[in-house]
């Protein structure tokens, strides 16, 4: 690759041209379209990363962009990366009160006088509530036979209307490498 862009330089150098010099955005992308297999590595991050692997080549495999293989050595680039997918429950309380005393009081004596009085107001409310929480998040990237990364992103997730957290992530993942291979495609 490098030594086409060199040859394409000096052939516009002897032409007189200025030669464009692509950035290196531009260089990662059209990596992207070389990439022909792609093997998906184990993720780290926990118990939950293994099912976040699985569901990320299901999601892969299903745009069509190139072969997700399972063996690594036919693999041109692989998928590297993290994942954790968390399901947590979430505790509110809260506690409001308002109270309102008074007394009103006399003393006796040997005769046996006395008056006395009092008023008392008193309201408290409590709440407590609790609330089931799920989140996905997943750092992943490709890195080619040269062990150069290519392509990276970081997607997270509290679940979609349909799917749960971890889909949804790996639905992202997908979406944002699709996104990426179209930016490559017009850079050409």
């Amino acid at each position: 690759m490098r030594k086409l862009l060199l040859l394409a330089c000096c052939g516009l150098a002897a032409q007189g041209l200025e030669p464009a010099v692509p950035s290196l955005e531009d260089i990662e992308l059209r990596q992207l379209l070389q990439v022909k297999r792609v093997y998906v590595d184990r993720l780290t991050g926990g118990e939950t990363a293994a099912q976040m692997r699985d569901i990320l080549i299901s999601s892969l495999e299903g745009a069509k962009l190139f072969v997700v293989t399972e063996n690594e050595e036919k693999a041109d680039t692989v998928v590297r990366g993290a994942a954790e997918d968390l399901v947590f429950t979430e505790m509110h309380s809260s506690s409001d009160g308002i109270n309102a005393h008074a007394n009103i009081g006399t003393g006796g004596g040997y005769h046996q006088r006395g008056s006395s009085g009092g008023i008392g107001i008193g309201d408290n409310e409590s709440d407590r509530s609790s609330e089931r929480r799920h989140e996905a998040i997943a750092a992943v990237r490709l890195v080619n036979k040269d062990g150069d990364v290519i392509w990276s992103t970081t997607q997270e997730s509290l679940g979609a209307k349909f799917r749960g957290a971890s889909a949804d992530v790996a639905e992202k993942i997908t979406s944002k490498l699709k996104e990426d291979f179209e930016r490559a495609r017009k850079v050409r």
